[in-house]
Formats: structure tokens, C-alpha cells, sequence
């Protein structure tokens, strides 16, 4: 019997944790109007795929801009507010940093339809570009955002002086050995998408179970359109993504490309698309971040590595000046 009442005791807790996270949580409306970005946000009008929308960025000009540009590309799991620290650091070296918010990410449009390719993307940031009359530009991807720089680097050579990589994903081709689900299998996924479960993902994954108060606030950005009743659609764009991702593997061209890159990469990051979907086995082979730096290294010409020991997938959050010092020395070279 008191086994019993511990446990439904265990039970309620747990609910009460739950409503209480549910009640801190800010509801966030569909393009986060209700959030404050660090720089001011402006939007550029596409029409594109037989529909207007409107893609949202910041360009932070210095008053000291030395002629550098960089463009940074935001992952999967994030927006162009993550960067805020970058921004401030590359800024104060005289270099003009625009962040755009991908279409259906942050405080862009969320088509209802919406074909998603890598190739859609970095066409539209090209068209940014070309509206703030920005010629040459160095590029920089986080994550997701990293297979997206590599395709914008190959479509647009002429464009790009440098691109750096921060532990990309797609440094491997993970649809030879995960079985392929369609994006409705994505899509039910992401509406199971609670705090909780945000949280535990990104502890588990992104800080070796290592918890600091100023990483609440990109769970919560995720969580609260939870909260929203056209989360439906956040969702839905979300798993059309996550099949992006899965089907458009750039691993294969990194010796097209041209131009001096850098890779900074915190080793201990072991992540992969499709983890549950395979055998202990095989799972223990995928994303192994310490053997894909230098293996990439070697597949993109007049590349660099830059190591950083014992930390995961966000080197710009979890460890700054480990990622600022070699991407400033990159920029000034």
C-alpha cells in the first residue's frame, strides 16, 4: 500500500512539474511577433512556388564595416536569435553580419504547402542578398544550417569568399542505412512535442546532461508554439523539413567546393538524423563528430579544423570563445 501511494504521490508531482513548466511557458504566435529578436528585423517579399511570403532577417552594419561580409544560417531547432553573441563579436571587427530566418523558420512565413529544398533556400538568400545590394560574402552554417551553406556555396561561388561550417549535420549520408519514413511519420512526431520532451532532447543531445539557466530560452522558443493553436502548421513545416534534410545529402560534393572554408566542430556532438529507427548497433556508428571533422577536412580542399574538446552541438552557445577566436582569426586572414 505505500508503495502504492509513493507512486500515484510520484505521479502527481510529476503533473504539477508539468503544468508548471506549461504555465511559464511564453505563447508565441505563428511568426513570433511577440518576440524580440537582439538586432531589429526587417522582411523581404518573395513570391515563390505560386505564393507570397515573407522572409524575415537582420543586417547589423557596423560604423566601423572594414568591407567583410558574412551571412550566418541558422539549424533545424533554431532561428536567427541564436547568433545575438556572434553578432556582437564579429560586429566589433568591422564585419556586416546578415542573419536571415529561412521560410518556414522563426519569424518567417509558414506555408500551409510548401516544396522545401536546399536549392529553394539558398536561392532565396540569394535574393536577399541581391536586394541589399551585397555582391561577396563569407558564409557561415550551423547544423542544418551547415548543409545549407554548402549548398549555397556550389550554387553560388562567385557569391561566396569563405564558408565555415559549425558542426554541420549531413557529414554523413544517413539514408543508406536508416529506413526511410514518410513526412507524415515526421509530422506526428513533432505534434507529440512537449516542454518536457524538448528539453530532455536538447539536454541529452546538445549538453551532455549539463544543464545552465541560459538554455532555457532556446527550449522555450520551441515549446511555445506548442501553446499555439496553429501549431498544426509549425509542425507540418517542421517535418517537411526533417524529409530536406533526410533525401538531399550534400556529403557527396564537398570536393566541388572552392573556396577556403573552415570547419569548427566540438567533438563529444553525436548527432544523426534517424537514430531511433536503427539497431543499437548501427547507432553507435552514427555521428561520431570526432572521426567526421577530419574526415571532412580531408574531402573539402583548402580546408581547416578547429577541434573543440568536450563539447557538442552548440560550440557558439555552450563554449563562445572557443568558437569566436578561430572564426575571427578565419574572417581577418
Amino acid at each position: 500500500m505505500k508503495k502504492y501511494f509513493a507512486t500515484a504521490l510520484l505521479i502527481i508531482l510529476a503533473i504539477q512539474f508539468s503544468i508548471a513548466q506549461t504555465n511559464k511557458l511564453q505563447w508565441l504566435d505563428i511568426e513570433l511577433s511577440n518576440y524580440e529578436y537582439p538586432y531589429p528585423v526587417s522582411f523581404l517579399k518573395l513570391n515563390i512556388q505560386e505564393q507570397n511570403l515573407k522572409m524575415a532577417y537582420m543586417d547589423i552594419k557596423p560604423e566601423n564595416y572594414n568591407g567583410k561580409n558574412i551571412v550566418l544560417f541558422h539549424g533545424k531547432n533554431f532561428n536567427g536569435a541564436y547568433w545575438e553573441t556572434t553578432i556582437e563579436a564579429l560586429t566589433k571587427e568591422g564585419i556586416r553580419v546578415i542573419v536571415p530566418d529561412q521560410i518556414g523558420f522563426g519569424k518567417s512565413s509558414k506555408p500551409a504547402n510548401f516544396h522545401y529544398t536546399f536549392q529553394q533556400l539558398a536561392k532565396n538568400t540569394k535574393t536577399l542578398l541581391d536586394f541589399l545590394e551585397v555582391k561577396e560574402t563569407s558564409v557561415l552554417g550551423h547544423s542544418m544550417g551547415g548543409m545549407l551553406a554548402t549548398r549555397f556555396t556550389l550554387m553560388y561561388p562567385n557569391t561566396t569568399q569563405k564558408l565555415v561550417l559549425e558542426n554541420p549535420i549531413g557529414l554523413e549520408d544517413w539514408k543508406i542505412i536508416v529506413p526511410y519514413k514518410p513526412v507524415e511519420w515526421w509530422y506526428q512526431n513533432e505534434l507529440k512535442k512537449s516542454y518536457e520532451g524538448i528539453k530532455k532532447y536538447q539536454l541529452e543531445s546538445y549538453y551532455d546532461n549539463k544543464w545552465k539557466n541560459e538554455y532555457d530560452q532556446w527550449v522555450n522558443l520551441l515549446a511555445g508554439w506548442t501553446l499555439n493553436s496553429d501549431y498544426k502548421r509549425i509542425a507540418w513545416n517542421a517535418a517537411l523539413t526533417y524529409d530536406m534534410i533526410f533525401t538531399q545529402p550534400v556529403v557527396y560534393e564537398f570536393g566541388n567546393i572552392k573556396v577556403p572554408t573552415l570547419l569548427i566542430i566540438g567533438t563529444r556532438d553525436r548527432t544523426a538524423l534517424g537514430k531511433p529507427l536503427v539497431s543499437e548497433e548501427v547507432r553507435k556508428t552514427m555521428g561520431l563528430y570526432g572521426e567526421l571533422g577530419k574526415k571532412t577536412q580531408k574531402s573539402i580542399p583548402n580546408a581547416q579544423l578547429v577541434e573543440i574538446k568536450n563539447v557538442g552541438h552548440l560550440p557558439h552557445i555552450e563554449k563562445f570563445e572557443s568558437f569566436i577566436k578561430p572564426l575571427i582569426k578565419f574572417m581577418n586572414e
